[in-house]
């Protein structure tokens, strides 16, 4: 989810090949934390997953992918929504696409104290200090300080963490779970998912039930990075497309079958969303004699976690931080060390981090702490597409001679079908995402609503305020030489920079 969009300049066409371009994808998008939210839903968790994909995940992939060819400028989705609506709207999508991944690190984490509390080989003590709230909170701070600490000295001891820790920690995991699912279902194990034809369409009228389901959107957010590299791509009119489809493929593949997985082995009655992930695990791990594989697996899943925090730790955040150098951030927040490291943006973004873990320790549950601040973050995430789409319609009819190397297939009907079921389905997911979800305590409906309402407004007036604030001293030498004007200030100013000449 990286928010800085940064031209390939001097690389050559036909560098990442189709398969390539489909595997960065599905490393950008594919996390296995959010499986036991899904298997909720049993059979009809296909039906989403798929859903999804079809009326979200490829929208986004290319319409994001058209707008990068065409604006391929620093700034990502800052620049896509800065061309069609101004530095205003432009400011407030990437600070929502910054701030989003900001409160999903404690929801992340909440995950990584789980599968240290199963590095243990007793299932109820494990359970226990898993639910136990003081224990999380703890755990996602002593994590998230330390990969800030270490974000501090640089890119290239960090590096190393995120690449290995994600082949170790989701990759290998994810691969374990869905052969040892596909097994478990082939050898004749007890299945205690109803596998009927009749429950593979959900009851679309049960809108307590859509609370959980709006979370598959957030599980494919991201797919937007790759955009980036499509002038990297040979024949990218033709090729891109068809890595969006592989990858596609393959993410849906990854989450239905580890979906599955997780309701062969547990009923839904018993479906933890912290949890169950790591029984699953356990109990695959039972019906095959591999119960000394649970503490590994539980390790891994720890280090994979703990790698993704440490890659978006500092990658959105440097995205803002470049934005805030052309004059969107107050020099305070513009300060880097030594190692060229945005410290003051990670020190915000760690006050952030530590308010919110609270809240673990204030709500119900570890669960509904979980489930408020992913829906939170969720809803966020999904303004931001929202302008993104907007944008993306706005520009091909407001700039239709922009040369485009890639452009969505079908004229004008290729791009309102892309545009507008995208902008539709985001939207429509917004407000689903404001319904408390029926199977999990969360507390009164009112303060459910009253959380992610207040949320929201602070997560979109605040980047207006900085803006309605910004002053001509914010900006820098570096981030004016570095980030070119949107095309309306060129055509605004262009007589004004001719004389400068």
């Amino acid at each position: 989810m990286s928010t800085e969009n940064k031209p390939s300049s001097g690389s050559k066409s036909g560098t990442i090949g189709v398969f390539t371009l489909a595997m960065m994808n599905v490393a950008a998008i594919v996390s296995l934390r959010g499986l036991p939210a899904e298997a909720e839903y049993g059979l009809s968790s296909v039906f989403y997953y798929i859903f999804a994909a079809v009326f979200f995940l490829i929208p986004v992939a290319l319409a994001a992918a058209e707008m990068a060819t065409a604006w391929p400028q620093k700034g990502g989705v800052f620049r896509w929504v800065g061309e069609a609506f101004g530095g205003r709207f432009g400011f407030v999508a990437i600070f929502l696409q910054w701030m989003q991944n900001t409160i999903w690190f404690p929801t992340v984490l909440t995950f990584a104290a789980v599968s240290v509390a199963y590095i243990g080989m007793d299932p109820s003590s494990d359970s226990a200090l898993a639910a136990n709230k003081m224990y999380t909170l703890a755990i996602v701070l002593v994590f998230y300080w330390g990969s800030t600490l270490m974000n501090f000295r640089g890119m290239s001891l960090s590096g190393a963490i995120s690449k290995w820790g994600t082949l170790i920690g989701t990759v290998i995991p994810a691969a374990i779970l869905i052969i040892l699912g596909i097994l478990y279902y082939v050898t004749g194990h007890t299945i205690y998912m109803p596998l009927h034809a009749s429950d593979l369409i959900p009851d679309l009228g049960n809108f307590s039930n859509l609370s959980l389901a709006v979370s598959i959107f957030l599980f494919y957010a991201g797919m937007e990075v790759s955009a980036v590299h499509v002038n990297e791509v040979d024949n990218p009119e033709k090729n891109y497309p068809l890595a969006i489809l592989i990858s596609a493929g393959i993410t849906v593949a990854i989450f239905v079958f580890g979906t599955l997985a997780i309701g062969f082995v547990i009923p839904q009655k018993d479906i933890n969303l912290t949890q169950s992930l790591l029984v699953a695990y356990r109990n695959l791990f039972q019906a095959f004699g591999l119960e000394w594989l649970s503490p590994v697996v539980s390790i891994c899943l720890a280090l994979g976690v703990f790698a993704g925090v440490n890659t978006w730790i500092a990658g959105p955040s440097k995205g803002i931080l470049a934005v805030g150098k052309a004059g969107y951030l107050p020099p305070i927040l513009q300060r880097t060390n030594k190692h060229g490291v945005q410290v003051n943006i990670l020190y915000f973004q760690s006050a952030i981090v530590t308010i919110l873990s609270v809240i673990f320790v204030l709500l119900p549950s570890v669960q509904a702490a979980y489930q408020i601040l992913s829906a939170l973050t969720v809803t966020m995430y999904l303004i931001m597409y929202m302008l993104m789409f907007a944008a993306f319609i706005k520009l091909r009819i407001k700039e239709p001679n922009t040369p485009r190397p890639f452009k969505v297939p079908g004229g004008e009907l290729g791009m309102w079908l892309v545009g507008g079921v995208g902008l539709i389905s985001a939207f429509a997911a917004f407000l689903v995402g404001f319904i408390p979800p029926g199977q999990i305590p969360v507390g009164s409906p009112t303060e459910w609503v009253g959380l992610l309402v207040i949320g929201n407004l602070l997560a979109v007036g605040v980047p207006l305020l900085i803006y309605h604030s910004r002053k001509e001293s914010w900006k820098t030498a570096e981030g004016s030489d570095s980030f070119e004007p949107f095309s309306w200030q060129k055509e605004t100013y262009a007589p004004a920079e001719t004389s400068k000449k």
